[in-house]
This record gives C-alpha cells, sequence and structure tokens, in this order.
C-alpha cells in the first residue's frame, strides 16, 4: 500500500474529520490530505486502470489521500475489478444513480477535502495535485475542459453550449464547464445542499449553481478530456432534464432571475397592445390581460424569492 495512503488508514483507525480539515492547511495554507470518490457502473473495462494511474499520480504528490470507488450496482465485474486494486470499496445494493454514489462516497469520505473523478479514463489524474492546491483558495475549484484535446462528441455540444450560456446567465457568473466530472470540493458544501443534490448526472450542475447562487467562490481549471474506455452512459434525453434542472435550482436560488424578465415580456406585449389599441381609440381585453399578467408574474416572483431565502442551511448527516 502507498505510504501516503497508509498515514490515513494506521491501526484501522482514521482521525476525526476536524482534525484532517487541521492538518490540511498545515503546508503554507494548501490542502495536504485528499479523498478521491470514484462513482463507477458497469466500468469494468476502465476501473482498474483508473485506480492504478490515481495511485501513481498521487503517490508522487505528496498528498495524505484515499481512494474510494463506488460500485453503483453494476452488472459486470466491476467491482470485483476495483477490490483488486489499492483502493476502497463500496458498494450500492442496486443501480441508484451517478449521485447517489457520490453522495455514499461524501458520506463515507475520511478527510474533509473531496476530489471527485471518474472511472472511465477520460479525467487527467495528473491535474489533481493541482486543483488541490488551488482549493485552498475557493470553495470549490473545477477541471473545466476547455484545454487544448478535449474529446466531446460533437452532438452533444450545441445542448451543452445552451445549458451552459443558460446557466451563466442565470447564476450571474461566466461558466466555462457546467458538468465536469473532476472536481475538488470540502464536504460540508455537499452536506449543506444535500437536500436538494439529484441521484443522477445533474449532481454536478447542481451543485455548481448551488454554491455560485450562494456568493460562494468557485474556481476553473483548463484540463484536457480524453476519449471515454466503454459506452458512455448519457443519452440526449438527459438534455432536458439538465434543462429542467437549471430552471428548478433557480427556482431555488434566484427565482427573480425568471420571473422579471417574464413578466417584463409580457408587460412589454402589453404596452405595445395598449399603444396600439388608443391610436384605435379602443382599449381591448387583451392589453389590460397582458398587463395584469405582469403584475401577477411579478408578484408571484417576489414571493417566490422571499421563500427563497428561508431555510437552505440543511444539513442531512453528521
Amino acid at each position: 500500500m502507498n505510504d501516503n495512503r497508509r498515514d490515513l488508514e494506521d491501526g484501522g483507525a482514521m482521525p476525526e474529520i476536524e482534525t484532517l480539515e487541521r492538518d490540511a492547511r498545515t503546508d503554507a495554507g494548501k490542502p495536504t490530505a485528499i479523498t478521491v470518490v470514484i462513482p463507477a457502473f458497469n466500468e469494468e473495462d476502465a476501473v482498474a486502470a483508473e485506480v492504478r494511474h490515481l495511485n501513481d499520480v498521487l503517490g508522487k504528490s505528496g498528498l495524505r489521500y484515499e481512494i474510494i470507488v463506488v460500485d453503483d450496482g453494476s452488472a459486470d465485474a466491476t467491482a470485483e475489478r476495483a477490490e483488486a486494486e489499492d483502493c476502497r470499496l463500496i458498494r450500492q445494493p442496486r443501480n441508484m444513480g451517478y449521485g447517489a454514489a457520490l453522495k455514499r462516497g461524501f458520506r463515507e469520505a475520511r478527510s474533509e477535502l473531496v476530489v471527485i473523478t471518474d472511472a472511465d479514463g477520460t479525467y487527467p489524474a495528473e491535474e489533481i495535485p493541482t486543483l488541490v492546491a488551488e482549493a485552498g483558495s475557493y470553495d470549490m475549484v473545477v477541471g473545466a475542459r476547455i484545454g487544448d484535446n478535449v474529446h466531446i462528441p460533437l452532438e452533444r455540444r450545441p445542448a451543452k453550449w445552451f445549458l451552459r450560456v443558460l446557466a451563466s446567465y442565470l447564476a450571474g457568473f461566466k461558466i466555462p464547464d457546467l458538468n465536469s466530472g473532476l472536481r475538488v470540493i470540502r464536504r460540508a458544501h455537499v452536506r449543506r445542499f444535500a437536500h436538494i443534490l439529484p441521484n443522477g448526472f445533474s449532481f454536478t450542475t447542481t451543485i455548481t449553481l448551488a454554491l455560485l447562487c450562494n456568493d460562494m467562490s468557485v474556481g476553473y481549471h483548463p484540463i484536457d478530456y480524453k476519449k471515454r474506455i466503454g459506452n458512455s452512459k448519457i443519452r440526449p434525453s438527459h438534455a432536458y432534464r439538465f434543462l429542467l434542472l437549471i430552471l428548478r435550482v433557480m427556482m431555488l436560488f434566484n427565482p427573480l432571475k425568471i420571473f422579471l424578465p417574464l413578466g417584463a415580456v409580457v408587460g412589454a406585449v402589453g404596452v405595445a397592445k395598449l399603444i396600439y389599441d388608443i391610436r384605435l381609440r379602443n382599449l381591448s381585453e387583451s392589453a389590460v390581460m397582458c398587463l395584469i399578467a405582469a403584475l401577477l408574474i411579478w408578484c408571484v416572483g417576489l414571493l417566490a424569492d422571499q421563500n427563497s431565502r428561508l431555510g437552505m442551511d440543511r444539513e442531512t448527516w453528521d
């Protein structure tokens, strides 16, 4: 077993998370202890090589670390391949989703700083020490897939661009990569928003918007993105789900970004129709209805904004 991992596991006991967090800032304010969480579903062809590569990279980094593979009810030999490597295997009783596997990994993590990555060999493990070093200045650091060698299928790029632009507008922050699966985040932030984090692929989108809409700092570091090993689990229908998710999250944190422009559009139609009616010396019902609808939309938006500011600081596990 790698010596750096042994630091976290000597004697079968693990220091308290608070102790690890304190230790993680002894090196000139830079974190030195991490947990790497890898959700895996039917990744028998890639998971073992990914764990070995992570151990090789992190073993040379000087970081204290542990690697957790969460097998999300795989129907192939994913669990067996991972168990044979230098990592901690956690098995989900059934396939519960990408987000559910990540949340299980965060609950089981024995350090406060957590790195998430995929089991399919797409993300560069070499960038993790850099991301961890930058985590001392941000609440979350994301590996943004905007490097020189990025392999994203062309058919997915229009939908990804539209969702990224929409999310950037709603969050009030330019988001280079909305749902990258390589990022470093503190366990406490996931615990805070656990009640809204979905069990599916939109986990990363949700935590990004949750942090940005609550005035937390998110840093982006350019990375490459390789062609995956095996078949992708993302389907075209997921784009629609991501769109609904973005709107739902914004309704939770910043509903005025939706209601104000919507009411403005309806109100503008009403005003234009009113001006037209005045020229004809005839006030139509449609102009009145549009103006009333705009006022109602704004009123609902104000109520939604008031509700969004209440009761968001909850924790769902100890």
